[in-house]
């Protein structure tokens, strides 16, 4: 009787009213509805967001031509003025630098401010990440940037600087490749070439000019530690509007550098009171290029040295990158900047 006024006693509850029991329809939703209103949406997004990572991934430009230690890539980078100009990382610039003759201690207070564990993570640190997103949660904004030298190198070269997570996600790819074809050696020297250090200065050869007239392989200790608290952010940490930041930052440096036994005490000590300018300042100019000649590269930090106690975090970013194209010139890679 129930089943042909269309009750199934498998699908009704009872309720007692009075001295009866009323049938009353269950509340549970139907297989078919949750399939379709929560799997199915959930489904959809995974599928589109792998397709726009494998979109992404086929978008990026191979790295493997870096490996060869006489090859040039001709960038476009901004002064700051925004205007943006051709920029060669590699031999065919006159300012290029191969690591060899670049100071240890210039490398080492890169590292000491920029990536400590350059040598040891595999072109992510996976803790600083983690961190750099915890406070970014926090804060609701992009607080705290958590790259290491590869990914820098991978965004300078190939990428915009769009804070966004195709970005970030590209950053991410790139640096596994460069880590897989690249040595440690080949990367450090790269990004050494082609960071910023001042109004269309790029590449540690051409900031040692600039800032003191020298050649890298001339520079004093201090020295090193001030180009390299520059770093951050050229704008911000401008010697000639900042002074006082750019030395609060080479103390700090300096200070990790001693934490993890890159200098001895009496460096540190003698560094401290060394003012980087000798003189009047007058290298406050563009200076004419000067070629150098290239050798092989050697390590500085070997994997397993000494770590300091606190990871520095970078301060922040600064600057515009690459949204030109490479250009074919006499044997320069051309790619397009994604």
């Amino acid at each position: 009787m129930l089943e042909r006024s269309g009750f199934n006693p498998r699908e009704v509850s009872y309720k007692k009213t009075g001295s009866c029991y009323k049938p009353q329809a269950m509340k549970f939703p139907p297989l078919k509805k949750f399939t379709f209103y929560i799997l199915l949406p959930c489904f959809l997004a995974i599928l589109a967001a792998g397709g726009w990572l494998l979109l992404a991934i086929s978008n990026l430009p191979e790295v493997e031509f870096l490996s060869d230690p006489g090859a040039s890539i001709r960038v476009n980078f901004p002064d700051w003025q925004g205007r943006y100009l051709p920029f060669a990382v590699g031999p065919e610039n006159p300012d290029w630098i191969p690591l060899q003759k670049i100071p240890k201690n210039l490398q080492n207070a890169v590292l000491s401010g920029e990536d400590f564990s350059f040598y040891s993570h595999s072109g992510i640190d996976w803790f600083e990440l983690r961190e750099s997103l915890l406070k970014d949660l926090r804060e609701r904004r992009f607080a705290r940037g958590a790259s290491t030298i590869t990914q820098q190198l991978a965004k300078n070269l190939f990428l915009s600087r769009d804070k966004t997570v195709k970005r970030k996600v590209s950053e991410l790819i790139l640096a596994r490749r460069m880590e897989k074809t690249l040595t440690k050696d080949r990367i450090l020297e790269l990004y050494l070439n082609s960071v910023e250090l001042g109004d269309m200065v790029y590449g540690v050869g051409a900031g040692a000019r600039h800032h003191f007239g020298k050649q890298p392989s001339q520079l004093t200790l201090r020295q090193c530690a001030f180009l390299a608290a520059m770093l951050p952010g050229p704008k911000v940490y401008d010697p000639e509007q900042n002074m006082d930041r750019v030395m609060n930052r080479s103390d700090h440096l300096l200070g990790v550098m001693l934490k993890g036994r890159m200098i001895t005490d009496d460096q540190y000590l003698d560094a401290l009171v060394e003012l980087p300018f000798a003189a009047e300042p007058s290298a406050f100019q563009s200076p004419e290029q000067v070629p150098v000649s290239t050798e092989e590269s050697q390590p500085v930090i070997e994997e397993g040295s000494a770590m300091h106690e606190e990871q520095v975090p970078a301060i922040m970013e600064s600057g515009v990158e690459n949204d030109g194209m490479f250009t074919t010139q006499d044997g320069i890679v051309e790619i397009p900047i994604r």
